[in-house]
């Protein structure tokens, strides 16, 4: 039985032992949206492993890379500080401003308001997806050093 399978089986075994108001119950708890329904980004998200301590380190060490004014927020004027969207090919053909870019680049950490604030909580929120994907803390924490240049 792989991974997965014990997970599904876990899970069928929790709803099993739980009951319908018991089911109702975990799902409104991952439902984050307030919808009312469980979507499938919202029920993947719920059976993410947690990050070791090795990743939560290292994403916290690329956010704080980010965060130029330390606040512990990113955003756009934190942005420029370390990254130019000068080359970007929309930039460079008129379509976009490079503060677009840099907002477009921010968005992808961004909950799903897209305030233009990344907080710490919705940037590891964003690398739990990654890590979840990735079999080694190692790999892990190469990826994210080499991807920040940290």
């Amino acid at each position: 039985m792989d991974a997965v399978d014990t997970t599904m089986e876990k899970l069928r075994a929790q709803c099993l032992s739980r009951g319908a108001s018991g089911i109702q119950g975990v799902a409104r708890h991952w439902d984050r949206d307030g919808s009312g329904t469980l979507d499938l980004e919202e029920f993947l998200r719920a059976l993410r492993p947690p990050m070791s301590q090795a990743r939560e380190a290292v994403v916290a060490a690329a956010f704080a890379k980010l965060d130029r004014s330390g606040d512990g927020v990113v955003t756009v004027d934190d942005l420029r500080g370390v990254y130019s969207g000068r080359t970007h090919p929309k930039v460079r053909s008129g379509e976009w401003t490079e503060e677009q870019v840099l907002r477009h680049f921010l968005d992808n950490f961004d909950s799903s308001e897209k305030d233009g604030q990344v907080t710490l909580a919705e940037f590891q929120d964003y690398y739990s997806g990654v890590s979840a994907s990735m079999d080694t803390d190692e790999e892990f924490v190469a990826m994210m050093t080499s991807a920040w240049r940290l």
